[in-house]
């Protein structure tokens, strides 16, 4: 499994502590940067992010800002990536288990670093469960074949 880290200045800090926590894991991690807390700007890191997702060159990507508003925002914005903003291990289950999330999106500014590591932890460990599910995500992916108000 490939895994790829981006962030903003704002989560240098924790991604380079979930860069940590991944390595420890038998996936191959990359991280995309940035490298210091000079600020930058959180879309062309979400975007580089979501391309490396959407080729295939990534199977699952971590993004981190102040909130994780933006990078989920502006990665969301890529045909085949769904990132999700995740509070909690929860959510990270549910993101991926119903919503085949390939990307979790998390705020260094209000999530704490161990929260944030079961974060990935269990979007990392948690399958799609597909079924039903799979039908839904088909209709993120295409808007066309959700139902109107007709129907």
């Amino acid at each position: 499994m490939i895994i790829t880290l981006a962030s903003d200045h704002a989560g240098t800090e924790l991604k380079s502590t979930l860069c940590t926590l991944l390595e420890s894991t038998e996936a191959e991690v990359h991280d995309l940067g940035p490298h210091d807390t000079a600020s930058v700007d959180y879309p062309d890191f979400a975007h580089r992010l979501a391309a490396e997702v959407e080729s295939g060159r990534a199977d699952l990507g971590v993004l981190i800002c102040g909130t994780g508003l933006g990078m989920s925002m502006a990665a969301n914005r890529h045909p085949g990536v769904r990132a999700a903003l995740c509070h909690d291990a929860f959510t990270a289950e549910m993101a991926r288990r119903h919503n085949n999330a390939n990307v979790v999106c998390i705020g260094a500014r209000v999530t704490g670093e161990s929260v944030a590591e079961q974060i990935v932890r269990v979007f990392i460990e948690t399958p799609f469960e597909g079924d039903r599910h799979s039908r839904r995500v088909n209709k993120i992916n295409c808007p066309q074949e959700a139902p109107t108000e007709e129907s």
